[in-house]
């Protein structure tokens, strides 16, 4: 069962995350280890975060299951340029955060943030 809320923990908590994506993106993006892969792992945790702020999801494995689908998609459209296709200039918002290069290390990085996930949300419950 999902249902409409609002979650202002987890709100702040999407407006945090998005915050560390944005500094790893433009003042940390020349420490390769943060940009390319501590970047990843965040996302999806940021993901997760901006869905909770909204609904009410009962079964947390579903929601994160989900989330990694998602951006297995998003990575996979990566291998076809989608960026470029739907017309988004190189370094421009939507191309940066569509992104426009495929990797199997940036969809482990997001298995490793889903697990992160996992184990932090077990024991939370929702009511």
């Amino acid at each position: 069962m999902i249902r409409l809320t609002f979650s202002l923990k987890y709100f702040l908590l999407s407006i945090l995350l998005f915050f560390i994506e944005v500094l790893i993106a433009t003042v940390f993006r020349d420490i390769f280890f943060v940009r390319a892969y501590l970047g990843d792992v965040i996302v999806v945790i940021l993901l997760y975060t901006l869905v909770k702020s909204f609904l009410v999801i009962k079964d947390n494995r579903k929601l994160i299951l989900g989330i990694f689908i998602f951006s297995c998609i998003v990575e996979w459209a990566q291998y076809f340029h989608i960026a470029d296709k739907l017309g988004f200039p190189p370094g421009s918002m939507m191309y940066i955060i569509i992104g426009n290069s495929f990797s199997w290390v940036d969809i482990a990085c997001y298995a490793a943030g889903c697990l992160l996930l996992l184990t932090f949300t077990k024991s939370e419950t929702t009511v």
